[in-house]
């Protein structure tokens, strides 16, 4: 059983129990409940924090946990059907529109109801990530002189410097900016580089969150198709032609969600085009640090081969770590940074120092190196059962590339199997895919699903999550 269930279950226990004291009487002690319910001080902990924000416990440190005092009745709720009006005013003449569809985003950031297992996130698992790593870098970035002062507003030199090796060429320190993950980078990056109302042209498939952002930030997502070399040069040059976008967002290293790499001679064709176009391409570089053991040299990013300032950066901790380790960066040549300085100035002021200090304690350990061999070694035994399973019991479903890098694998459904349907009877079932039709912004080809194999406990797991999904086909197919 993982820790998430476990607490949960402790919880569960307490809560039920609540009703044998009186408002304001002391609950057993953290040891008693070790021993009661033999689970570990930690379990206990977490357990009792989560009932203490849901109102029923109060903890007091050095005396123990106590059952709340009864609540006041709550206010009546008042009348918000004004609202509807408010929002609603305009909204067709909106540049920038004010409601953004974030399903896309949502369903891999939510977490899964007990039991299910999630084929659809977007992170690693607490298992996979480097916990007490970032543990001790935080409890060192804390004894740091001045690590709860101000930072500076471009983020830490050091941390810049880092960042700029990693990315290799002639990028220097000069050239980046701290930021607070890849996410808030792709926003900046994009409302620095075309205004609201102008066309934005993107890989398809594609992201889910970058066409959230791309639409929160009033453009148009352009779809360019893609194949297993990544974008197609040719149709790059017509959109551009076609459009008159100034700017093209795609992921050369293990793109979401196909995996696919960018050929070395399209990488090349790619940068010529935009600067041919007068455009930019922002390099969202996400998974570098997720690459599978036993894989070939990776190639450089876009933006180590770009003199000419035609490529912004993005790239974050963030995929390798954990959710909440959020910190990224974004660099960028000529007149440009200055306006992704100000935006991000303007927008969030300065990541927080103390994180800062903690990515870069972390990366300069010892630790680190070691993290990210034990991961590269983890995805690669994850995809293979994940590809082996799917190609045994999934027959039906194409698996038309198998990555070296990245956390999940692309499967195209057949044209009898609806995508929507088998993603709602697989929940049911009890695994959580994600559906294909949010990676497109215009009409998907074909259905699709992507899953995971980074989000889930382990090989168990895979199995038992590929055995439920034909659970769902078969009951689809019968």
């Amino acid at each position: 059983m993982n820790e998430r269930s476990s607490v949960a279950e402790l919880a569960h226990s307490l809560r039920s129990e609540l009703n044998r004291y009186s408002p304001g009487g002391k609950l057993p002690s953290s040891r008693a409940l070790v021993e009661r319910y033999r689970v570990s001080p930690v379990t206990v902990t977490r357990a009792l924090a989560l009932l203490a924000a849901e109102g029923l416990v109060v903890t007091r440190p050095g005396a123990g946990a106590y059952r709340a005092e009864a609540r006041t009745a709550t206010p009546a709720t008042g009348d918000t059907s004004w609202q509807e009006v408010a929002l609603s005013a305009d909204s067709a003449a909106e540049l920038v529109p004010r409601s953004v569809d974030a399903s896309g985003v949502l369903v891999t950031l939510a977490a899964p109801q007990p039991g299910v297992i999630e084929f659809n996130g977007g992170y690693l698992h607490p298992s996979l990530q480097p916990q007490r790593a970032m543990a001790a870098a935080l409890a060192r970035a804390g004894r740091r002189p001045g690590a709860w002062g101000r930072p500076p507003t471009d983020g830490l030199p050091e941390l810049r410097e880092w960042f700029a090796r990693e990315i290799g060429g002639s990028v220097t320190a000069a050239d980046l900016l701290i930021t607070a993950g890849g996410q808030p980078a792709l926003t900046t990056a994009l409302r620095a580089l075309a205004p609201p109302g102008t066309p934005v042209l993107v890989e398809s498939p594609t992201y889910p969150g970058m066409l959230a952002v791309a639409r929160a930030a009033g453009l148009r997502p352009v779809p360019v198709p893609a194949d297993a070399d990544g974008v197609r040069p040719e149709l790059l040059d017509a959109a551009f032609r076609a459009t008159g976008a100034r700017v093209f967002v795609c992921q050369p290293l293990f793109q979401n969600p196909t995996g696919a790499v960018l050929a070395p001679e399209r990488r090349r064709e790619v940068i010529r085009i935009a600067r041919a176009a007068g455009a930019f391409v922002v390099e969202d570089d996400f998974a570098r640090r997720l690459v599978h053991e036993g894989a070939p040299p990776l190639p450089a990013p876009l933006a180590a081969e770009d003199p000419d300032g035609v490529v912004v950066h993005v790239c974050s901790l963030t995929k390798a770590t954990s959710p909440s380790l959020r910190v990224g960066a974004l660099a960028a040549r000529g007149p440009v940074l200055e306006r992704l300085r100000a935006i991000q100035v303007v927008d969030s002021f300065f990541v927080p120092r103390p994180l800062q200090e903690a990515a870069l304690e972390l990366v300069g350990s010892p630790a680190w190196h070691r993290h990210l061999r034990a991961v590269a070694q983890e995805l690669k035994s994850r995809r293979d059962l994940l590809a082996g399973a799917v190609a045994h019991h999934l027959p039906a479903l194409a698996l038309p590339l198998i990555p070296y890098g990245g956390y999940h694998l692309w499967l195209r459904l057949p044209d009898a199997l609806p995508e929507a349907a088998l993603v709602a009877t697989a929940l049911r079932s009890g695994v959580a895919a994600a559906p294909g039709r949010p990676y497109f912004c215009a009409e998907p080809p074909a259905g699709r699903i992507r899953l995971s194999f980074a989000g889930v406990a382990g090989p168990t797991e895979i199995a038992e999550g590929v055995r439920r999904l034909r659970t769902a086909v078969d009951e689809l197919t019968a």
